[in-house]
Formats: structure tokens, sequence, C-alpha cells
């Protein structure tokens, strides 16, 4: 009925509130969550680039360190390939011969002495003493490389056992002036000036250092791994792009089967490269402990939110429900469960103001029980009361639209509102009406119905008052008229149709 669907409306701010309330909980909720995630974030981009720099800086510092010291000591090789191409060196004794070649190489404790190996392979000089014990170098690498290729330029050996200690030899090729190959000029630099530069180092237990070869070959690394030393590496991802990019960086597994690493090189274009590497655990490892303790925090306080929220929606909920009810009591009539006077007076109010907005008919329909004193006073108050609850049924029976609207207007009247019918429409639901209630009471005839109807077009010049009048008019006129019928009335001139 009418006033069903407007008690709905009033109840639906209730309901509408305890929505708006889950709602702002829910988007207040992602938005901290989404603020709490952008902090997290930008918290492991930090970390990530703190290690980043922290890498780049260690690998700059031993790059530089192994590139000064194998530049040094291929200034030494340089000196000697030179000096051996002229025509006095081999007309001076040897002592002279010794000061020529090696007076301005490069000397450390890590650095093994230098030696000249003639086009057979033998050695012919050596810088640690006068007389050297006879040597033959000719199958190993590096003296085929300087053989075979002139344009090889300094060449450092893969990790070999050299003169008693693990040690690289860089090596250059001695050509002589008509481009022959006359032998090669040789050096080491020991493990162990490795093992003592890392160990300088203050390393996370499993960062690793790894110097790379031109072609891939580790020629050491720490933690130090025998295995690993010699082998060539240049198949993996990021070995070839430390082998082929000036400097970068690289994630992922790098060298074997090893945990996803961060990798940084810097100046690959020495003859040594430089791979620093720490892996994404290490580095995350103090964010994601915050990322915990943070994340922990925002869902118990996601949780208390949610609970205060469905706590109070619940709560807001049944307010709803109770106003409903009371508003509910408050405007239905206790006996017929009609709509009573309050509530009709302020339908028929909204009816008015919107239909003449609308510029549509409003009719309404005044009905009375016919001679319902006597009956009360002959058969007793329950009686009527049921005669009053029987009619009150045949009206809802035929007053079906969303919305019209019934109501109890006083004692045995009652009132029916139909927007947007106009007086032949409105009479027709006047005459249903009669009819049931007179089918209704059957032989006895228990009671019968006069109806009142009045029909206008509402304008903003009069108001429903004036509605009203004309169908109470009609109604009198029904009871004059010999009551148990429907009469309609004109609300500017009374002129009546039976």
């Amino acid at each position: 009925m009418g006033l069903g669907r407007r008690t709905d409306m009033a109840s639906r701010p209730w309901r509408l509130s305890a929505k708006l309330l889950i709602l702002s909980s829910v988007v207040t909720v992602i938005g901290f969550s989404a603020i709490c995630a952008s902090v997290m974030f930008d918290m492991r981009r930090g970390e990530e680039e703190l290690a980043r720099q922290t890498l780049e800086n260690l690998a700059s510092g031993i790059d530089a360190d192994i590139g000064r010291n194998v530049e040094l000591y291929d200034l030494s090789l340089r000196a000697v390939a030179s000096n051996m191409v002229m025509p006095e060196i081999n007309q001076v004794t040897k002592p002279i011969r010794q000061l020529i070649l090696f007076d301005h190489a490069a000397t450390a404790k890590h650095f093994g002495g230098i030696q000249v190996f003639n086009a057979e392979g033998r050695l012919s000089i050596d810088a640690s003493t006068l007389d050297p014990v006879p040597e033959v170098r000719g199958d190993e690498e590096y003296f085929k490389v300087h053989r075979d290729r002139p344009d090889a330029g300094l060449f450092i050996s893969r990790p070999m056992l050299h003169h008693g200690a693990y040690a690289i030899v860089l090596s250059r090729r001695i050509t002589g002036d008509d481009g022959r190959f006359l032998g090669v000029v040789a050096g080491s630099i020991r493990f162990s000036y490795f093992h003592d530069l890392f160990g300088r180092l203050h390393l996370g237990p499993n960062d690793t250092i790894t110097v790379l070869r031109r072609d891939g070959t580790v020629i050491m690394r720490t933690p130090f791994d025998l295995d690993l030393i010699g082998k060539n590496l240049g198949h993996f991802p990021g070995v070839q792009r430390a082998l082929s990019e000036p400097s970068g960086s690289y994630s992922g597994i790098a060298t074997a089967a090893h945990p996803s690493r961060l990798y940084i090189w810097r100046d690959g274009t020495r003859p040594l490269v430089v791979l620093v590497g720490k892996p994404w655990d290490d580095i995350l490892k103090l964010w994601r402990t915050e990322a915990t303790r943070i994340g922990a925090i925002m869902l118990a306080l996601i949780a208390f939110v949610l609970a205060v929220t469905l706590f109070l929606a619940r709560e807001i909920g049944r307010r709803a429900t109770a106003e409903d009810k009371l508003e509910e009591l408050a405007t239905t009539d206790a006996l017929t469960g009609l709509k009573n006077r309050r509530k009709f007076d302020t339908a028929i109010d909204a009816e008015w103001r919107r239909a003449v907005r609308q510029q549509t008919p409003l009719a309404l329909l005044m009905i009375d029980a016919d001679h319902f004193k006597s009956y009360n006073d002959s058969f007793g108050h329950q009686a009527g009361d049921e005669v009053l609850v029987g009619i009150a049924i045949c009206i809802s029976d035929s007053v079906r639209r969303a919305g019209d609207c019934v109501a109890r207007y006083g004692g045995e009247e009652f009132a029916v509102l139909l927007p947007g019918l106009s007086s032949e429409e409105a009479l027709r639901v006047a005459e249903t009406i009669r009819l049931k209630v007179l089918k209704w009471a059957g032989e006895a005839a228990v009671t019968t119905v006069s109806i009142g109807v009045a029909s206008l077009m509402p304008d903003t010049a009069t108001d429903w008052g004036q509605l009203v009048n004309g169908a109470d008019k009609a109604l009198y006129a029904a009871k004059a008229a010999g009551r148990n019928c429907c009469v309609l009335g004109s609300t500017s001139r009374l002129s009546l149709v039976a």
C-alpha cells in the first residue's frame, strides 16, 4: 500500500547510514592499506638502492686495486719485451742486462719474477737470478697464444700452479722488427694477493666476489671454492652481461645453483672483471622484518575497524528496525491494520503535492458502514469490531496498487486515496468495494457501505481539503439516497450521480 511504501522510505535513511558506515570503513581501510603498501614498497626500494650503492662502491674499489696492479705489472712486461729487441741486449754482460731489463720492473711480495722465454719456449732470462735453471714452457697456453696470435697483447692465463704456488700468469709477445716471433715475457700474480685483498673487506656471510677473465673463466672467488676456480661461466646470463657491458647490474643466478643475488660490476673493459654479488634474502632481510611487523599491526587495526564497523552497523540496523516498528505502530490502526488518520493526512498532503507537480488527477473515496451504531448497540462492541475488520479486508482486497492508500478515517468511516484516477475510474473502484462488502455480508445483511467519490486535478490555488470536502458531501448524499450506494461528487459545484 502507499503508506507501507512511505514507511519503508522513512526507515531507509538508517539502512543507508549503515551501508555508508560500512562503505566508509572499507574505503578507509583500503586507503590506509594503500598508503601502508606504498610506504613499504618505498622502504623496499630504499633497501635495494642502498645495497646497489654499497655493491657499486665495493666493486669499484676492488676493480680499481686489481686493475692498478695488473696495469703496473703489464708496464714491466712491456718494458722487458721492448728492450729485448734491442741489438745491444745480447752484447752486454748478464748483470748489465738484468739491470736494463728489470731495473724498473714492478716488485711486490705477491708478484712472481719476470721470465723471458725464447721462440722455442726455453727459459733464457729470469729476473730472480743470473743463472736460471733450465725450464721449458712451450706447451703452456700463454706461450701458444702468443706464438699463434701476434695481436694477443696482454694475456692472462687460467689459474695454475706456477713455481710452487697457485697464480695467474701475465704474458706478452716479443716481436722482432721484422714481425718474427722471438719469444714470450711472462710474470705471475699469486693467489695470495687476492686472499690478502679480500681479507681486508667486511663482507656478509653470503656475499660473493668473483674475478673473471674476459672469456668468463673464474680467476678467483670469495668465499673460496676450488671447484669454481678455473671454471668457465661464460654461458650464464649474468656473466655474459658483465663481459659485454662496461658496467651494470643483474638480478638472478649468475654462478651455478646458488640463491638469487644482485650482481654489480664496474669498468668491465679491463682484462679482469670483478663481479660482486649479494643475496636478495640478505638485502631484504631487515625490510621483511619491518614489513611483517607493520603488516601485522595493519591487519590487527583492519580487523578492529571492521569489527567495530559491523557492530555499529548491526546496532544501526536494530535501531532502524525498532523505529520502523514504532513508526508502524504510530501510523497503523490497531483494530483493522490499516493506516490511521494521522498517516492519512500525511499521505494525502504528499500525493496532493505530487499531483500538482505532475498535473495528474487525484481521487478520494469516503466509505461509511451503514447502520453501524444500531448494529453495535444490538450485538455488542466485539461484533461491531468484527464488522469493521471485515469491511477493511474487503477494501484492501479491492485496492491493490502500490500508490493507493487505505486508512481508517474514524469510527466506522474509511478513506481510500487513489492517485492518478479520474472520476469514472474512482467510481468503478468504489462500486467494486460496495459489491464486495455486500457479498461478504451475505443473506444475513450484517452491514452495507455507502461511498462518496470525488476526483479533481490539483493546482496551487487549492488544497487537499477541498477534495476531502467533496468526497464527504458525496458520502452524505449517498446516505440520503438510501445507503448501500456510491455517489460521485464535484468539488466546484456539488452535483451528485447515484
